[in-house]
């Protein structure tokens, strides 16, 4: 077991994974072999910590984790990364492959009864949503498949949770008319330097500046 990895459920943290997806997607580049990724939140979890306590919230974050690494095939990378959100990493599998695998593990965490403690009622079902993205189709860069299974994931939240999303086309806005002028010829340059396109270089920081302002009501 890694020295980073996460005390409670014994899987990899979000530290270990990143090297892990780094080297897969170096795989996979330039070719069409797929590479799926899934998010997966635990619903309500906030108002589980709250009405139950910590300890029945901890109880179901370790059966969540036992679950997708019990039910995972072999080679898939499963990480706790952070809080109730989990990621699951699946080389060389499609993404509808992968959406019916995470739509049984859904099922199968559903119809879980988790004892947290002797004397306390067992929590009856954990509801979880997920999204899914996948490379090459999703897009080739780690920060672009990341970002789609995210989104997806949000969908499946506010379309009413204990659903599975995958990733779809992302509808565009003209930036012209938020941005200056200099804004956008540093921009310009910036993504030349990193032979990046502008717009994945915009999705990115707007994903930054959301992450660093915190969640909201839907996302927990």
């Amino acid at each position: 077991m890694p020295a980073t990895s996460d005390p409670l459920t014994g899987l990899l943290t979000r530290k270990d994974f990143q090297p892990i997806i780094d080297a897969e997607i170096e795989k996979i580049k330039g070719s069409e072999t797929p590479l799926s990724l899934a998010f997966i939140d635990i619903d309500h979890f906030f108002k589980l910590n709250e009405a139950r306590g910590h300890v029945a919230g901890d109880a179901v974050l370790v059966a969540v984790a036992d679950t997708l690494h019990e039910m995972s095939p072999a080679g898939t990378t499963v990480c706790r990364y952070g809080g109730d959100e989990f990621v699951l990493l699946f080389p060389g599998m499609e993404r509808e492959q992968a959406f019916l695998l995470v739509e049984k593990l859904r099922v199968t965490l559903s119809e879980k009864q988790v004892k947290a403690q002797m004397d306390a009622e067992p929590i009856g079902g954990i509801s979880i949503s997920a999204g899914i993205a996948c490379a090459p189709l999703d897009g080739r860069l780690k920060s672009e498949i990341i970002r789609k299974a995210d989104q997806a994931l949000y969908r499946a939240k506010v379309t009413g949770r204990g659903k599975v999303r995958l990733a779809t086309d992302e509808r565009m806005l003209p930036k012209t008319s938020h941005y200056t002028q200099t804004q956008l010829e540093r921009l310009t340059n910036l993504a030349a330097e990193r032979q990046a396109g502008e717009a994945e270089l915009l999705r990115e920081a707007l994903d930054d500046l959301i992450a660093k302002y915190g969640v909201n009501e839907i996302e927990r």
